[in-house]
């Protein structure tokens, strides 16, 4: 599993996630002159900038590239970051509406809104302020939803948007800029340098000569200079010389009649064509079995691993074991792109060009079941193996195959025939989501199998509820508990109904635990309400039983540190000590990170609350480290309150100012201060008072402010490094 995992490609020093280029970027001189001054905030003629930037061309020009190269020339001008939304993933899923749209945005900031406010509202009261480029790539899947968001989005003056789109957005103060392809015989001659760069890199030596370049100038003039055209014939020149490339080119067959770049302006439709049929002549040039497995490929929402093509794509002629060296081939005619070890991707307009064949080869549906089957059983296999050492590499699968545990979740939910798999689909991928920082996502999908029958996906709050639930299993269970775990930390009015619904399923399985799982949402829902009496009484209920490895074992465990939380919140820190000691050694032994973390906060909190400041800072470093790594926002925020507080107790006040400033834009990533907990924050409060009182009003605010415009990754950074004590 650990091949598939893909590492992070993101540009060093900056906020935010551009990828970092695998080629050269060739060409395009004006257009980057031009973007620098329409993007740069803080530079340029002012009366060029402009808030929101469409590029808007036919697939295969290279607005993509151009959008990206333009943002890493620009990111210095934003302190928050520049970041990409990659829009196509969207694409075929059936959700419509803006908050689908935000929700792609809103996981790209790496925002984590815990309340039950809408995506839009959320997304918009977190832009305020804030100065930061978004690059929202492929708009025309999802162009008026994309145009509402981005309408929201320039209430904050400061937010910028740079959108690539076949259609301009239609958005009052909309800057277009036309792509077009790149020149040939212009004396420039954009289009012959790409060709000879691509060229090189599958034919070593190329060079263009007085015998190679009226050719190849030929050829790209054949291709009307379009990049993605471009490329794919230099491709060609691993098999074919160039002289035969040339030939096999003046006599390409047009394409079969499907509907891929439907082409909205009429100006643009004979290079629709030329990439239309450039396309079909690679898919024409490959083997039969290269051909079946790029239609295979394009069920997939996003990157893709090895292991995960294999399963999906194999079947009939295609076997398993074939599937590499044909990868590999494919990359080599750039079909496909690599984009880390094992792992892949394909261009929209490739992706589309085979939905399409495979739409002709009446095998989308066969392709389809075996995509959802590969996605339910790493779902399953990780719910299994949750409460064990494989947690962090189950996280990040999780959030690397995102896109298409959702695109597998969906496509179960609109299937009425096949409820059983929606459910237990539904309820692991969910459950995961909900730690691997996707809760958004879970939230819409568990209400609608939830519900009773069919219904739409709410933006915000729960879906209407029965009163009974159909004959219950595990897979309702689950479904239910992890709603119910949502809907504690949001602080959802409906958690009764769901701690009701979640218990009375429990009580009808035979095996224990599952009463035990169910009495943490009541126990949890109680402490996070500032009831530690009440949790108390509840959360002795649950019988002790060995603590499992599956989901139902991290379950078991949260019981144990709702148990340790209501000690702290009634100041006996001895029992808390004990309980959440019990909870770290069995973590230690079972080498899962989520509980292990958590229970070195109550301990942060024991020590602090007994007087031990050295131990508290180090217990408080751990809880943020391990939260960090497990991507849990929310409790990064939690840790970094109790850091601030442990430092200021240690005498450092000018740190623990900064510490709460760097925490305040977490929480402000999170939308929910305090997890709404009245304990948390008086305890925030009581820290504040404490420092300012120490070092007075003016250092306080400076060293605030200091931490406060600290990026997401400088302030990790900062607090884990070196703290007091």
């Amino acid at each position: 599993m650990s091949g598939d995992i893909p590492e992070e490609a993101v540009t060093g020093g900056a906020a935010g996630n551009l990828p970092v280029p695998t080629r050269g970027f060739v060409g395009r001189r004006d257009e980057l002159t031009l973007l620098d001054a329409l993007l740069r905030p803080n530079g340029g003629n002012r009366v060029h900038r402009r808030q929101l930037v469409t590029l808007v061309g036919p697939g295969g020009v290279g607005k993509t590239r151009l959008a990206l190269q333009a943002a890493r020339r620009t990111r210095s001008a934003y302190p928050d970051g520049v970041w990409l939304v990659e829009l196509s993933p969207l694409y075929n899923t059936g959700l419509t509406g803006p908050a689908v749209v935000g929700l792609a945005v809103m996981e790209t900031l790496r925002l984590s809104d815990e309340t039950t406010r809408s995506v839009l509202e959320s997304l918009i009261a977190w832009a305020q302020g804030k100065r930061l480029l978004l690059v929202l790539d492929s708009c025309e899947h999802v162009l008026t939803d994309c145009a509402a968001v981005v309408e929201s989005l320039l209430l904050a003056p400061d937010v910028h948007i740079l959108a690539t789109s076949r259609r301009r957005l239609g958005v009052p103060g909309e800057q277009c800029v036309e792509v077009e392809p790149l020149p040939v015989g212009t004396g420039r001659d954009d289009a012959l340098a790409l060709f000879a760069d691509r060229a090189a890199a599958v034919r070593p030596g190329f060079t263009l000569d007085g015998t190679t370049r009226p050719v190849a100038a030929a050829v790209c003039r054949r291709l009307d200079g379009i990049p993605l055209a471009v490329e794919l014939a230099a491709a060609r020149l691993s098999t074919l010389t160039l002289r035969e490339l040339h030939d096999r080119l003046g006599t390409r067959p047009e394409p079969e009649p499907l509907d891929l770049l439907s082409a909205q302006d009429d100006r643009a439709e004979p290079r629709h064509r030329t990439l239309r049929t450039t396309i079909g002549w690679s898919h024409e040039l490959c083997a039969p079995l290269e051909r079946l497995l790029w239609a295979r490929l394009s069920v997939f929402a996003g990157g893709f691993g090895l292991d995960a093509a294999q399963e999906v794509c194999a079947d009939g002629p295609l076997s398993a074991r074939w599937v590499p060296a044909l990868l590999d081939r494919l990359v080599e005619q750039s079909i496909v792109r690599r984009r880390g070890p094992n792992r892949y991707g394909m261009l929209d307009t490739v992706r589309e060009y085979g939905a399409g064949w495979l739409r002709e080869l009446g095998e989308e549906d066969g392709v389809r079941l075996r995509h959802r089957e590969c996605y339910r059983r790493l779902a399953r296999e990780a719910c299994a193996e949750w409460n064990t050492r494989r947690q962090a590499l189950w996280c990040a699968r999780v959030r690397a195959d995102h896109a298409d545990f959702r695109a597998a979740v969906d496509w179960s939910l609109d299937r009425s025939e096949d409820q059983a798999a929606a459910l237990e689909i539904t309820g692991t991928v969910g459950f995961l989501w909900r730690y691997s920082g996707h809760t958004r996502d879970a939230l819409p999908r568990l209400d609608r199998v939830l519900a009773t029958g069919p219904a739409p996906m709410p933006d915000t709050g729960p879906a209407s509820v029965p009163a009974t639930d159909p004959a219950p299993g595990a897979d309702l269970v689950r479904a239910l508990w992890t709603r119910g775990a949502v809907a504690l930390f949001q602080g959802d009015p409906d958690t009764d109904t769901w701690i009701r619904r979640c218990a009375d399923a429990a009580r009808r399985q035979d095996d224990p635990v599952f009463l035990t799982a169910a009495t943490y949402i009541a126990g949890g829902h109680l402490v996070i309400c500032g009831r530690p009496a009440e949790a108390l009484d509840v959360l002795s209920t649950a019988e002790r039983l060995p603590v499992r490895d599956d989901w139902l074992g991290a379950a078991q465990l949260s019981v144990l540190l709702s148990v340790s939380f209501a000690h702290l919140m009634r100041a006996e820190y001895a029992p808390a000590r004990t309980v959440a000691e019990e909870v770290l050694e069995e973590s230690a032994r079972r080498g899962e990170s989520w509980a292990g973390t958590t229970a070195a906060y109550m301990l942060a909190q024991a020590d602090l609350g007994q007087g031990d400041i050295p131990s508290a800072i180090h217990n408080a470093t751990r809880t943020l480290t391990g939260n960090r790594l497990m991507h849990d926002t929310t409790m990064v925020a939690v840790a970094l309150d109790l850091l601030a507080n442990a430092v200021a107790a240690a005498g450092d006040g000018h740190r623990a100012a900064r510490l709460l400033g760097i925490n305040e834009h977490v929480w402000d990533i999170t939308g929910s201060t305090q997890l709404g907990s009245p304990a948390l924050a008086a305890a925030r409060r009581a820290c504040e008072h404490r420092i300012r009182d120490t070092i007075g009003e003016r250092a306080y605010e400076d060293a605030y402010a200091k931490g406060r415009s600290m990026s997401y990754e400088e302030g990790m950074a900062y607090a884990t490094d070196a703290p007091t004590g």
